[in-house]
């Protein structure tokens, strides 16, 4: 009976701790005493925060599925930061008992957490709207520390300085946390009929097969032949959080290698869980080598290299890297501007599907170079929904213009029209795609484009050989077919 009657008890005062949370973080009335405090409360709303975030990951990804032990790992690891912080509060508020009282404020407005972060990630999927993900990842961390914040002055009060030392702590706990935090779901899908867990960077053999997947598709690439423009194509999609970039890239390097002699000839870069075993990762060192590689192989003189990027972009012109547990490098406008000119390429292709790419114009903008972007610098694109195979100018551009054309300027403006009259539809701010086409390159592309026009392909360069560094410790020697 009594055990019983514990249970209840722990029961009543998880259910008080969770309405007191909900009150408090939407700035509803709420008094100190409306919180239950015991260690035993604090378990209690552990576990119902990874039951909620459970629950959330199987809303969005759908069963079957797998809990990501790293990821649960990750965020129990948080709880002692979380326990230290609220301690070290207490001491400067020369009241030790209120450092359980933070402990459980702060863990039952967790749930509130966890549900309002999902909903404004849905909202702005649905929307199709990931320009505005950054502004609403402030305004997510504003209410989060104002959150934290009130729950101090509830517990506590106003104590002049001491209080503001004790505000200042829990606040950079709160924003530790955030940061370290993972952000993948608890929660892994899994294909139906599959039993195991995806492929995964903490796999020990994934993570060594990923160091060799790169030198081998380099290796494997065909060579170039003489006194062609062979067109090579390099597609990266970046972003693992939307299946819609990786899509996208495989598309049109199919679509290139169909239509644009490219086959053979192409490499994809790809961060999505489906191809850790298949493709090389996208990072920025990985495209650095990649395009050093391509810089030294084939003829700087005859041939183009093709490079799409696909992702999202912010208004300060970052291009997302981004492939959890991985924290990864983000691209700049000169960064990129830099390892291309590195990389000794002389004739370039170079479209950028994401917001603001218009910001890359100019950094990247020669003679020898036909720079397209899928927006101007001030203004986001559209159509990166997670059911898409193509945003919206990438879709106007491959999948319709150039089945049309060989011309990269014309299918540009048929596909800059297309948007528009979609984005009008829609009731979008125009996104204004840019072209930049230095006169060199007119010139070397109006060849390409006699060449493909003709149906001419020329055979494969025979008895070439190429040697490819594989790794620090082994050298690859390659035979053209």
């Amino acid at each position: 009976m009594a055990s019983g009657s514990d249970a209840a008890l722990l029961c009543r005062g998880l259910g008080r701790n969770l309405l007191a949370g909900f009150r408090l973080a939407l700035f509803l009335p709420v008094r100190a005493f409306d919180f239950r405090t015991s260690a035993g409360q604090c378990v209690a709303l552990v576990l119902t925060g990874l039951v909620v975030w459970l629950g959330l990951g199987m809303l969005r990804q759908g069963v079957p599925g797998t809990v990501d032990l790293s990821a649960l790992t990750a965020a129990l690891a948080g709880i002692p930061l979380l326990l230290a912080g609220s301690i070290l509060a207490a001491r400067f508020l020369r009241e030790p008992r209120l450092a359980l009282a933070f402990t459980v404020a702060l863990l039952a407005v967790g749930p509130v957490v966890l549900v309002v972060d999902y909903a404004l990630d849905y909202a702005l999927e649905l929307a199709e709207r990931p320009a505005y993900s950054t502004a609403a990842d402030l305004l997510f961390v504003a209410w989060s520390l104002a959150v934290a914040a009130r729950a101090q002055l509830v517990l506590s009060g106003w104590r002049g300085a001491r209080s503001a030392l004790a505000l200042a702590l829990l606040a950079a706990v709160l924003a530790l946390l955030m940061e370290v935090a993972p952000r993948a779901m608890l929660w892994v899908a899994t294909g139906e009929g599959e039993g195991e867990t995806a492929p995964s960077l903490t796999q020990e053999e994934v993570f060594h097969l990923q160091t060799r997947l790169l030198d081998d598709r380099l290796a494997g690439l065909a060579p170039e032949r003489h006194g062609f423009e062979d067109l090579y194509f390099v597609g990266v999609a970046a972003d693992s959080r939307q299946d819609t970039f990786y899509a996208e890239v495989e598309a049109i390097r199919d679509l290139l290698d169909e239509r644009f002699d490219t086959a053979g000839r192409s490499i994809v870069l790809l961060n999505n869980s489906d191809s850790l075993t298949e493709q090389p990762i996208a990072t920025v060192s990985n495209l650095k080598d990649t395009l050093d590689y391509l810089g030294s192989t084939i003829d700087t003189e005859e041939d183009i290299v093709f490079l799409h990027i696909a992702t999202h972009g912010t208004s300060d012109y970052l291009l997302a890297f981004d492939l959890p547990p991985l924290e990864l490098d983000q691209l700049t406008p000169s960064a990129l501007a830099r390892m291309l000119a590195d990389s000794g390429i002389k004739w370039k292709v170079i479209v950028i599907s994401a917001c603001y790419s218009g910001g890359y114009v100019e950094p990247l903008r020669d003679e020898n170079t036909l720079v397209i972007t899928a927006s101007d610098a001030t203004h986001p694109s559209f159509g990166c929904r997670y059911d898409s195979d193509y945003t919206w100018f990438s879709e106007a551009l491959y999948d319709e213009a150039l089945r049309e054309t060989f011309s990269f300027s014309d299918a540009f403006e048929a596909a800059k029209k297309t948007v528009a009259v979609r984005e009008k539809a829609e009731g979008y701010e125009p996104s204004n795609p840019q072209i930049a086409m230095g006169s060199a390159i007119r010139q070397k592309l109006a060849a390409l484009e006699k060449r493909l026009a003709s149906g001419f392909a020329p055979d494969p360069q025979k008895n070439r050989v190429i040697r490819v560094r594989a790794s620090d410790s082994r050298m690859v020697l390659v035979k053209g077919r």
